[in-house]
C-alpha cells in the first residue's frame, strides 16, 4: 500500500479521491434508469416482466412472481443446517440490539388542560431490496428486515432478482424467512424499485424502500424519493483504521483487506502515528493479498483507494478521521476509548484489537447498513427509527388557550396572516 505523510495536500487528495466514488457521479446511467421507471409506472406488470426477461433472463409471470411456501421449504432443504443455526444465533443479537432502539408515544398534561405529546406509528408497508446474481448476502437480509419487524411494520415486502431458472438463492430465502419477511417477489434492478415505488398488479406500493444494490438500483431509489421514502444512496464500502505503535500490524492489515475485497471501488485507509507500523502493515497487506481468493479485486481497490497516512500526532489522525467520516472506523490504540470520545463522524466505531469489522457485519447486533461517502457527517446507521413516523399531539382547553390568544393573534398579524389570527379570535368573541 502507498505510504504518505499526512498533511493538508495529502488529506485533500484522499478526500477528493473518495468523493469520485459517489453515485452522484454516475449521471450517464440516469436516463436509462428514468426510462425503466417510467415504463413500469405506466405499463406495470407487463414492463416489469419484460425487464426481468431482458436483464435476468428469467420468464416470470403474475402466477410465478411471488415466492411460494413450497419454494421456501425447498430452500431449507438445500441450505446446510449448521448455517441456518448460525443465522438464528445472529438474529438473536440483531433483534436484541434493535429492540432497545424502540420509541414510544408520550403525552404531557398540565393543570390548565393543555396536552402536548408525540404519537409514534410504524410504517404500514416497507420494501426491502436484496441483490441477487452469483453472490448471496444473508447478513444484509437480516439487517434490513429485523429493524422493520422490531419497529412493528405491518408488512415487509422483499424483492430480489431470480436466476435464469426463475428461482431465488436458497440462502437468501432462508435468511428472509428467519427474519420474519411477509412476502418475497422475484424481481430486481431498477424495475423492482419502480414496482415498489408505484405499485403494479402483482406488487403493492410501499411506503419506504431500503436495501443495497448496484448503480441502477441506487439511482432508481434516488429518483423515486418523494413518491416513497428511502434509507440512503449506498456507495462503495470503506474502512478507516486509527492506530498507534501499540497496534498489531497483522490485525490492521487483515481488517483493511476485509473491506477492500468488496469491490474495486472500496476504500481502505490506515491513519497512524507510527511510521514503523505503517511499513509493517504495508508488508502484511502484500502477504495477505497473495493468499486471498479475491486478490484481483483487492489489488485494484488498494491501487485506487487504499492509503496509509502517517500523522505527526493522534489529534491530527482523529481530525482526519472526522473529515473522512468513514463507514467503518476501527480504533487500535493504547487508549481506544479516549480516542472514541473525540470521534464525531463515523458510521460504526469498532474499539480495540478484538473488535474487527466483520464482527459488526455478521454477529454483534448493531446494523451493518451504514452511511458511506462522508455522509456519516449527517446520516446514521439503519435502525428502528427508519421504520416509524411521529405525529405531534396538541390539545388545549379554553382556559389554556385564553392565556395565549392575544399573543398568537399578534404573531399571526405580524406575518400578515389575518385568517390565522381570526381562527383564534373567533373563540373569544364577546
Amino acid at each position: 500500500m502507498r505510504i504518505q505523510k499526512l498533511d493538508k495536500t495529502s488529506k485533500m487528495n484522499v478526500l477528493n479521491d473518495l468523493l469520485k466514488r459517489s453515485p452522484n457521479h454516475y449521471g450517464q446511467y440516469e436516463e436509462q434508469v428514468a426510462a425503466i421507471l417510467n415504463e413500469v409506472r405506466t405499463k406495470k406488470d407487463e414492463a416489469l416482466f419484460e425487464y426481468t426477461k431482458k436483464f435476468d433472463h428469467a420468464d416470470i409471470s403474475a402466477e410465478t412472481v411471488r415466492v411460494t411456501e413450497e419454494e421456501i421449504e425447498e430452500a431449507y432443504r438445500m441450505v446446510d443446517a449448521s448455517l441456518v443455526e448460525i443465522v438464528k444465533k445472529a438474529l438473536v443479537n440483531i433483534r436484541d440490539y434493535h429492540e432497545k432502539q424502540k420509541q414510544y408515544s408520550w403525552f404531557d398534561t398540565k393543570p390548565d388542560g393543555s396536552i402536548l405529546g408525540q404519537k409514534v406509528t410504524p410504517l404500514a408497508r416497507v420494501g426491502v431490496y436484496v441483490p441477487g446474481g452469483k453472490a448471496a448476502y444473508p447478513s444484509s437480509v437480516l439487517m434490513n428486515i429485523m429493524p422493520a419487524k422490531c419497529a412493528g411494520v405491518d408488512e415487509v415486502v422483499m424483492v430480489t432478482p431470480p436466476g435464469k431458472d426463475g428461482k431465488v438463492n436458497p440462502t437468501t430465502l432462508v435468511a428472509a424467512k428467519e427474519a420474519g419477511v411477509d412476502v418475497i417477489y422475484k424481481v430486481g434492478g431498477a424495475q423492482a424499485i419502480a414496482a415498489l415505488a408505484y405499485g403494479t398488479e402483482s406488487i403493492p406500493k410501499v411506503d419506504k424502500i431500503v436495501g443495497p444494490g448496484n448503480i441502477y438500483v441506487a439511482l432508481a431509489k434516488k429518483a423515486v424519493y418523494g413518491h416513497v421514502s428511502i434509507d440512503s444512496i449506498a456507495g462503495p464500502s470503506e474502512i478507516l483504521v486509527i492506530a498507534d505503535e501499540s497496534a498489531c500490524p497483522r490485525y490492521v492489515a487483515a481488517d483493511l483487506l476485509s473491506q477492500a475485497e468488496h469491490d474495486e471501488m472500496a476504500s481502505a485507509i490506515l491513519v497512524t502515528t507510527s511510521r514503523e507500523l505503517a511499513e509493517q502493515v504495508s508488508k502484511e497487506v502484500e502477504i495477505f493479498t497473495e493468499q486471498l481468493s479475491r486478490k484481483e479485486i483487492i489489488q485494484k481497490s488498494l491501487d485506487n483507494y487504499g492509503y496509509i497516512l502517517v500523522a505527526e500526532t493522534m489529534e491530527e489522525a482523529i481530525d482526519t478521521a472526522n473529515e473522512i467520516a468513514s463507514e467503518h472506523l476501527e480504533i487500535q490504540t493504547k487508549d481506544p476509548f479516549e480516542v472514541m470520545t473525540k470521534i464525531q463522524n463515523a458510521g460504526a466505531i469498532f474499539i480495540g484489537p478484538y473488535s474487527s469489522e466483520p464482527l459488526g457485519d455478521y454477529f454483534a447486533g448493531p446494523n451493518h447498513v451504514l452511511p458511506t461517502n462522508g455522509t456519516a457527517k449527517f446520516f446514521s446507521p439503519l435502525s428502528v427509527d427508519d421504520f416509524i413516523k411521529k405525529s405531534s399531539i396538541i390539545s388545549y382547553s379554553r382556559e389554556a388557550l385564553e392565556k395565549l390568544h392575544n399573543d398568537i393573534e399578534a404573531f399571526a398579524k405580524a406575518e400578515k396572516l389575518t385568517a390565522h389570527a381570526n381562527s383564534i379570535h373567533v373563540r373569544f368573541e364577546e
